[in-house]
């Protein structure tokens, strides 16, 4: 019995062991996970699909090739085929163009195929990876349904009309020589490529015929011109296609044709009291808003280039501006300013009042009971504000240089803010000051003002009119409030005089003031 006991004290004593080192190896284990630290990411995949093989082979003679089968490195979307993938000579119906997994199939039916023709597909960007989006560029697949290949081609770029830069991303269209010069607006194009970066296109494999040119800006992808927003282009007269080695590069000034307007004529309230509009029915009481910081008199907040505007719950009602003043205050007193009050233009139930600002001074603005009433006969109430205009270092200073060889009022010089134009006169001297400028990016502009009357004029397609050219300064102005800055007008593509130079705040190209005040 003692036997029996002593054994059995032995075994339990192990299993305490036993156990106690299974909890210590379990604790371990669970501390462990517990600090598990995810493997960091590696650099972000920006490689393009890698095409391994395609079938038939590229290149092909004597081939009507129906489908087209490419295999890469790695599985695939499409995006925009329907735009992307094209074909020259153009198709009178589209291709299928699929992917499957790692392969991309493109089916061309027999039918559609010429004899003695030699056919361009292009992928565009519609080929990117399954993860990244990256896109496999610039590859074309070639064959000929005769015995040669078409070896001509033609290249070029295009040119925005309106501000003189580069377009990417425009079709260039190829109608044979034979159609009549309306062809871009009734029917598909022969041949067509796509602009790359800097406006450049190249279109090869051509046959040696002649041809009419046009770019267009394709807002639905019918390859047809149909005005409105779309912009066009073209070449004066017909072209035939070069040998490779030929170097004629063609221009192509992209424009879009201004609207034809039907009726122009605006109705605007004069005299001192604002016209009656009829009341449409169902409308609620007139009320308004006047649009000045009132938050601080001491801050300087208002535009002194621009009037005060009042905003009108509608466009019912009578104003008078007998009972609007505006005043500012000089040594303790109240000066009253003379005002013009006229409805905007563009929104009838806004009001613009106009003054000769003078800068950082404090103003009020007074709208006496009746100042303005309904067709109901409802008057509205009285209001008071007070705001001070902005002073000279709110604003930025710029001085445009030029070349005496623009001297001549044909020549227009430009320049324009991020959403309106700050300056557009003839060259009438080789130096322009502007101040009162807003901070901010502005661009500079040359026109060639052909007809001579101080406006950039875009083309005319069926009549054959070229838009003006406009030539832009080769870089963008950036500036801030108290800076005064001094631009040699330069054209993109050409080098200044000082250009070795070192270009800082004491150059002749550019003085900015030494802080920002």
């Amino acid at each position: 019995m003692r036997c029996y006991c002593s054994v059995l004290m032995l075994f339990l004593s192990a299993m305490i062991r036993l156990n106690a080192f299974v909890i210590l190896f379990v604790s371990l284990l669970v501390a462990s996970c517990a600090n598990i630290v995810p493997p960091e990411g590696g650099e972000k995949d920006t490689t393009p699909p890698k095409l391994l093989a395609v079938e038939p082979k590229d290149s092909l003679l004597n081939t009507r090739v129906t489908e087209i089968s490419m295999r890469f490195d790695e599985f695939l979307v499409l995006k925009d085929a329907s735009k992307e993938v094209q074909v020259s000579p153009v198709l009178p119906f589209p291709i299928s163009t699929v992917v499957l997994g790692k392969k991309v199939k493109v089916t061309i039916p027999d039918s559609l195929l010429k004899d003695n023709t030699t056919y361009r597909v292009s992928f565009g960007k519609a080929i990117t990876d399954l993860h990244e989006g990256n896109a496999f560029e610039g590859y074309t697949y070639t064959f000929s349904t005769g015995s040669y290949f078409d070896s001509l081609q033609m290249s070029g770029m295009v040119v925005d009309a309106a501000t003189g830069n580069t377009v990417d991303d425009v079709d260039v269209l190829l109608h044979y020589a034979e159609d009549s010069d309306s062809s871009i607006v009734r029917k598909k194009p022969a041949y067509i490529v796509r602009t790359t970066a800097g406006g450049l296109f190249t279109l090869a494999g051509l046959p040696a015929k002649e041809f009419r040119i046009y770019a267009l800006q394709d807002k639905n992808g019918n390859l047809v011109y149909d005005g409105g927003d779309e912009k066009v282009a073209f070449i004066d007269s017909v072209f035939t296609p070069l040998p490779p080695n030929d170097k004629q590069p063609l221009k192509l000034l992209l424009f879009k044709e201004k609207p034809v307007i039907v009726d122009t004529a605006i109705t605007v309230a004069t005299g001192r009291t604002g016209a009656a509009r009829g009341k449409r029915k169902g409308e609620d009481v007139l009320t308004y808003k006047v649009e000045v910081d009132t938050s601080n008199k001491d801050k300087r907040t208002h535009d002194i280039k621009l009037p005060i505007t009042v905003v009108l719950s509608q466009d019912s009602f009578v104003y008078d501006t007998e009972r609007m003043f505006l005043s500012f205050d000089s040594a303790g007193a109240d000066v009253e300013v003379p005002i013009v009050v006229s409805i905007d233009t563009l929104n009838e139930q806004q009001l613009n009042v106009y003054a000769s600002w003078k800068k950082n001074e404090l103003y009020t603005l007074r709208l006496l009971p009746g100042w303005a009433t309904d067709t109901a006969g409802n008057k509205l109430p009285p209001s008071k504000y007070l705001f001070r205009t902005m002073n000279d270092d709110d604003y930025g200073k710029l001085q445009v240089r030029t070349s005496s060889k623009y001297l001549d009022d044909k020549y227009v010089l430009l320049v324009k803010g991020a959403t309106d134009t700050v300056y557009s006169k003839p060259i009438t001297d080789t130096i322009a000051n502007l101040s009162l400028l807003d901070p901010g990016n502005y661009k500079i502009y040359i026109i060639v003002d052909e007809n001579r009357n101080g406006v950039w004029d875009p083309g005319v397609l069926l009549e054959k009119i070229q838009p003006e050219v406009v030539i832009p300064h080769n870089n963008e102005v950036m500036l801030k409030a108290g800076w005064e800055n001094v631009e040699d007008f330069t054209p993109v593509g050409e080098r200044k005089a000082s250009e070795g130079d070192k270009d800082d705040a004491t150059s002749p190209d550019k003085r900015d003031a030494d802080t920002d005040k």
